[in-house]
């Protein structure tokens, strides 16, 4: 699958799928696309409230099939994850959305929707948000760096950044399509119609604020449910704040994904890359192929960005 980019100057919609945008940040999140050289077009739901949503799934889902129907938006920015991106599933006339597809960013709760487009298919990109880096002051170079590739074009060989070491767990390299994301909406989604397929692909997984048993919940039931069987390769991301047990009768996460991932397959796996609820972070290419070697500790992006 080809890699849709934007150009600068491009109208972009910026959407919310999950929870509601604090409403002090909307100002400076919409100056930050425009501060990237974009036209940011703010539906809806980025000033909705309904409990914890920005909006009930109705119309949170409303404002995602516009932002894809309209001819005149050439992307689609999730402005912030948080919880409820899977419930507008059901209401999302995917066909539709593949016949109008362009550029989709965000991540961690909108890994819901990663895996519904590359299963179609599609591809997208998983990189920061609006309103939860992009308006910040601790939106670093490295991070905005990445950004503009995954926005413009350009993403090429991604590797940590200076000063964060990557982890060989079993060595090798492998091509296939780049699919995951968090943890937590990855495992939920199985026995789904959008459910994770892994098979003969390359399975990237985060999480961020879970205890290292849930850790070890999760990658089991994804284990027990076949999905790390015919991988081609596991990119382990940042694990941000999942501490063990304070008492030290806990296993450590690298002894989780020893004991839970590696019997799986001889596939290579990759620990601790720079992705995911983390700054600074790496942006990568959902649906998209890519060469993961774990001996040089490197992923590279394998399809031509297009306008």
């Amino acid at each position: 699958m080809a890699l849709p980019v934007l150009r600068k100057g491009d109208k972009v919609a910026l959407v919310d799928v999950s929870s509601a945008v604090p409403e002090e940040r909307l100002e400076s999140s919409v100056q930050s696309v425009r501060d990237m050289g974009l036209e940011p077009v703010v539906f809806p739901s980025c000033s909705l409230r309904h409990g914890y949503f920005a909006g009930t799934d109705a119309q949170r889902a409303r404002d995602l099939m516009e932002a894809f129907l309209r001819d005149d938006i050439r992307g689609v920015i999730c402005i912030r994850g948080g919880y409820g991106a899977h419930r507008v599933l059901p209401l999302l006339d995917l066909p539709a959305i593949k016949a109008h597809w362009k550029p989709f960013y965000g991540y961690s709760d909108v890994t819901a929707l990663h895996l519904a487009f590359n299963n179609l298919g599609l591809a997208s990109y998983q990189t920061p948000m609006p309103s939860t880096e992009w308006y910040s002051d601790d939106f670093d170079p490295f991070t905005r760096s990445q950004v503009e590739k995954a926005l413009f074009g350009g993403l090429g060989l991604l590797q940590n950044p200076e000063g964060y070491e990557a982890a060989c767990l079993r060595s090798g390299s492998a091509e296939g399509l780049l699919v995951g994301g968090n943890l937590s909406l990855v495992s939920v989604s199985v026995g789904t119609p959008w459910a994770v397929d892994a098979r003969d692909r390359i399975l990237f997984l985060e999480d961020v604020n879970e205890a290292v048993y849930r850790v070890d919940n999760m990658l089991t039931h994804l284990r027990n449910a076949g999905v790390f069987k015919g991988c081609r390769g596991v990119i382990l991301g940042a694990w941000t704040d999942c501490e063990a047990e304070k008492d030290g009768n806990g296993l450590s996460l690298k002894e989780v994904f020893e004991e839970v991932i590696l019997p799986e397959g001889d596939m290579p796996v990759l620990m601790d890359l720079r992705c995911g609820h983390c700054l600074p972070t790496l942006c990568l290419p959902l649906g998209s192929r890519v060469r993961l070697d774990a001996d040089k500790k490197t992923i590279e992006c394998l399809e031509a960005p297009h306008e």
